[in-house]
């Protein structure tokens, strides 16, 4: 008998450049479509970060600004070609770029050799 791992999801992030000059209300539109399109790869949405409108550093495709979002979700590996293959057919999705999330390990405060446990005032 083969055993599968149930939680097979991947963490990633995904750094959205949209285009919504113009149209600056249907950013939650085109959010709400992204998200839907995570969910049919097989993916779940942990948080998405509106980081606002940002001008380009130069001009591109005649574009000087795009709104910045960035998304954290869970999906297994394959979704990433599928949602790649998604954006590339979406004309509002300006730009985008997936990597794999890292998780930073918690970490705890050093001792300092000859200090008390109190916290200084």
């Amino acid at each position: 008998m083969k055993k599968t791992k149930k939680n097979n999801l991947k963490k990633y992030e995904c750094l959205l450049i949209l285009d919504t000059v113009g149209k600056e209300e249907a950013e939650k539109d085109i959010l709400d479509r992204v998200q839907k399109e995570i969910q049919q790869a097989g993916g779940k949405v942990e948080t998405m970060q509106k980081m606002g409108q940002k001008p380009f550093a130069r001009n591109s495709n005649g574009r000087s600004a795009g709104s910045y979002v960035n998304v954290i979700f869970g999906a297994p590996p394959k979704a990433i070609h599928e949602l790649d293959v998604k954006f590339h057919l979406d004309t509002e999705v300006f730009r985008w770029q997936f990597s794999e999330a890292i998780e930073q390990p918690e970490r705890k405060p050093r001792k300092i050799p000859g200090e008390t446990a109190a916290p200084r005032e």
